[in-house]
């Protein structure tokens, strides 16, 4: 039997982690209790394809080693484009592996790009005369901003529309699906395979050493928090929507101006929106060394104030930052979920969200972008004990879970056909030959 799982930007690994483990820990059980004299049967042949979506070879490197995941079987190579040329391109290449490799699923996870054009490739490649294609599953179905103006929410959409198996992560994902006519046997409450990866991975998390590199822990003579470090915040922006736009960036800047005042403020940012700060003249909301926006180093061990640049970290150092912040301002969907389930107040730059459970369970709470409104959302989150809940199923066994159904809906698939066949063979014994 042979899964297939695609990735394509850095969120999706995350997610992609624990379902290779799971497949890997189901192998093991089968060869386990299987006779020496016979042969392994159910074993799960993995294949991972990487589109290079979003591909920095350092950084997705260290993030493959962080999590465990093998070398990409394939790597499409797909760079980044415009939203048509990049979906177009991933369709191209990918068919030609879905051709050769001829796998009976294809697992697909989050809403990229990525996500989109290998199950519609999926949807309608044909193997066989008999037009035999692979089943797709999609990992994180169901989730809505209802915002059609996010490219993500169409991604969401359409794959789910043409996926087989839908693994939701939280009961709205049910409800929507549900309400866009999604029939009930397609849809699995299975839980949070991005979970999964911060339950396994969160102990060797807490031995980075970032903390340390950043003059947040050891002797320090700031104020600390309960965790033991100096008090920070940590800000992620990657969203177009906000980074692209100088007013919109400049606003959620201002909105920031008194938290930094108070605490440093560290911002993992991507080469990209490096380039904006610097092309909309932002600079003098950043802290600046030797003409360049940069990490404190240690020639300032002791960051009192102000926002801090750094480079994109990997995902046991970016883990370690964010559970041990104050506060985290982002406009990433995975980021709300992970404060959640650590406890971490976070306040969404955005005017929705596609994942409610974080509001209604979690430590979320949405701002927008407006100055005003972002300065007492921090008050509000600032001043409030945490309230955090794990939703449910958010247990670190969602991946599990998913390898499992679809295991059991394959074993299902195929003793139908081979009833049909059967039904099929006795109907032809049956009919008298002429002559």
């Amino acid at each position: 039997m042979k899964i297939m799982i695609v990735v394509g930007a850095r969120p999706n690994f995350m997610k992609a982690a624990p379902l290779i483990a799971a497949i890997r820990e189901h192998n093991q059980r089968t060869v386990a209790h299987s006779p020496a004299e016979q042969p392994i049967e159910d074993q799960i042949e993995g294949v991972l394809v990487h589109t290079g979506q979003h591909y920095d070879e350092a950084l997705s490197g260290s993030f493959f080693a962080d999590l465990g995941l093998p070398k990409p079987d394939v790597h499409l190579g797909v760079s980044s484009y415009s939203h048509a040329v990049q979906t177009a391109e991933i369709m191209l290449r990918f068919e030609v592996v879905l051709m050769r490799e001829r796998p009976e699923v294809v697992v697909v996870v989050g809403d990229v790009n990525s996500t989109l054009a290998c199950a519609m490739v999926a949807a309608k490649v044909s193997y066989d005369s008999d037009e035999t294609r692979p089943m797709i599953a999609h990992v994180e179905a169901g989730l809505r901003s209802f915002d059609r103006a996010m490219p993500e929410e169409v991604n969401r959409i359409v794959t789910d529309h043409l996926s087989d198996l839908l693994f939701v992560t939280e009961e709205s994902g049910v409800r929507n699906l549900k309400n866009e006519g999604i029939p009930d046997n397609k849809i699995r409450f299975v839980g949070n395979t991005m979970i999964d990866s911060l339950v396994a991975y969160q102990k060797k998390a807490d031995r980075s050493d970032i903390l340390e590199k950043l003059g947040l822990r050891n002797g320090s003579s700031k104020p600390l928090s309960a965790s033991g470090t100096s008090k920070y915040a940590l800000l992620t922006l990657h969203r177009p929507s906000n980074v692209d736009h100088r007013e919109t960036f400049l606003s959620i800047l201002e909105g920031l101006r008194e938290l930094s005042d108070s605490c440093p403020i560290f911002f993992s940012a991507h080469p990209r929106t490096r380039k904006r700060i610097t092309e909309f003249g932002l600079e003098p909301f950043f802290e600046f060394k030797d003409g360049k926006a940069e990490a404190n180093g240690p020639k300032d061990p002791s960051p009192q104030k102000g926002i801090y640049i750094l480079e994109p970290l990997g995902y046991l150092d970016f883990l370690c930052l964010m559970k041990h912040a104050v506060l985290v301002v982002t406009d990433s969907g995975g980021i709300q979920e992970e404060t959640t389930y650590l406890g971490v107040p976070c306040i969404t730059v955005r005017e929705n969200t596609e994942r409610p459970v974080t509001l209604s369970t979690g430590t979320n709470t949405i701002a927008g972008t407006q100055t005003q409104r972002i300065r007492n959302a921090i008050k509000a989150q600032t001043t409030t004990g945490p309230r955090a809940q794990a939703p449910e199923k958010w247990d670190g066994r969602a991946g599990t879970r998913i390898i499992e159904a679809i295991l059991l809906d394959l074993t299902r698939s195929r003793s139908t056909m081979r009833c049909s066949f059967e039904d099929t063979s006795r109907s032809a014994d049956s009919v008298p030959i002429p002559g």
